[in-house]
Parts: structure tokens; C-alpha cells; sequence
């Protein structure tokens, strides 16, 4: 009897001293970082809500931990204990996803490894930062074109901003499609191109595969279509 009960006492103070692990583990370095705060936050309700967080006081390392039941986007901001508020946006799954990056370049500086959905919204985000490039080159030239009163080429670099924002809008729309398997793709059409035509939003909603239909994102677009079809009646 004794033996039964030690037993029992043994078990249930391993059960006690086991705890769960995270659905989802974000872990790294931040180098120069001597004191401040991490925080974890993901989207709720059209707000951003904090997840997890912790103070660093002299050792820069972090984890933070979340649940999470479909691969979604999640943020990582830095407060320096000044009025400079830094954030990295990254897809994560569950699972352990590393972010190390420094102090003064948080953003910039920072290499993320982690769920597949991450190595496609980088591949994404490569292309997008060219049409972002090609915008910026046309603000400029806008406004030297105002300075200098020449409405010819005005008018010529608005049709050029028009084309860009098509060509992007397509190149988008081909990369969801072809990305049809990953929760990016629902993504990017509910945030790159939310009022895009309902027939390109449409064609990605169908595109995609059961399992991302059933994700967050997914469902949200299903949503987000039907209602611009109901709208549209």
C-alpha cells in the first residue's frame, strides 16, 4: 500500500512540474540592447493586442511565448524607455521562431527564421519593396515637375503611377495564386489589395487550398468577398 501511494505522490509531482509548452516560442538577441521592453502583439478585432512580454535589464536575450491556432501575422516592438517605438511584423506557426537583431537597427537589422509562411511573405515582400522603390521615384519627379510647371510630364508620370499601381496589383494577385497552398496568400489579398476589383479577390479566395480556406486568413476572406458580393447586389 505504501509503495501504490508513493507511486501516486511520484506521478502527480511530476505531473505538477511538467508544464505545457507554448503553442508558439519567439526567441533571439537583441545586440546593444541594455534595458527596455519586448512585447509580442498580434492582431484582435482590428486592434493590436499584446500577447507576451518581457523586460530586458543587462541581458539582451528574450522568449515570448503566444497560442495560436493557424499560421498568422505577429509583431515584435521594442520600447527603448523613449518616445521611439520600433516593430517587426512576421508570419509565424507554431512552433519556435528566432528574431535576432541590434538596438539602433531593430527593424532593419533584423534575420527572422521560423514557419515556411515567413520564407514566402520575404520572397513577397522582395518584389514589393521594388514597386515601393519605383513610387518614391515618381513622387520625386512629380514634384520637381510642379516646381517647374511642366504639365506634360505631369500628366505622363500620373499615367506611370497608375501603371505601377496595376502592375502591382497583378503581380500580387499571380503570387497568391501561385502561393495558393500558404496563408500569405489570403493575407495579401486582405491587405495589400483589399480594393482591388472583386473579381481578382474572388479568384484568390477560390484558389486556395482547403486547409488554408480553414485558416484565419482564409476564413476572413471568404467573409470579406461575401460581403463585397452582398454589397454588390
Amino acid at each position: 500500500m505504501k509503495k501504490i501511494l508513493l507511486l501516486i505522490l511520484l506521478a502527480f509531482v511530476v505531473s505538477c512540474n511538467k508544464e505545457a509548452t507554448p503553442d508558439l516560442i519567439v526567441k533571439g538577441t537583441i545586440e546593444g540592447l541594455k534595458k527596455g521592453t519586448i512585447y509580442l502583439k498580434k492582431e484582435q478585432d482590428t486592434s493590436l493586442v499584446t500577447v507576451d512580454s518581457v523586460i530586458i535589464n543587462g541581458i539582451p536575450d528574450f522568449e515570448l511565448h503566444s497560442s495560436i491556432d493557424t499560421p498568422e501575422m505577429f509583431y515584435l516592438y521594442l520600447d527603448k524607455n523613449s518616445s521611439e517605438e520600433d516593430r517587426i511584423a512576421f508570419f509565424a506557426d507554431k512552433g519556435i521562431t528566432e528574431i535576432n537583431t541590434s538596438m539602433k537597427r531593430f527593424v532593419y537589422d533584423a534575420k527572422i527564421n521560423g514557419s515556411e509562411q515567413q520564407k514566402v511573405w520575404e520572397k513577397y515582400k522582395l518584389m514589393a519593396a521594388k514597386f515601393n522603390e519605383k513610387n518614391l521615384d515618381l513622387i520625386k519627379e512629380d514634384l520637381e515637375s510642379q516646381q517647374a510647371g511642366d504639365t506634360s510630364k505631369i500628366n505622363k508620370i500620373q499615367k506611370d503611377y497608375e501603371n505601377n499601381l496595376k502592375r502591382r496589383y497583378l503581380y500580387t494577385v499571380n503570387f497568391a495564386i501561385n502561393n495558393k497552398d500558404s496563408e500569405v496568400a489570403p493575407y495579401l489579398a486582405l491587405t495589400e489589395i483589399y480594393n482591388a476589383k472583386i473579381s481578382l479577390l474572388d479568384t484568390i479566395n477560390k484558389s486556395l487550398t482547403p486547409k488554408v480556406k480553414a485558416s484565419k486568413y482564409g476564413k476572413e476572406l471568404q467573409k470579406f468577398v461575401d460581403q463585397i458580393k452582398l454589397e454588390e447586389q
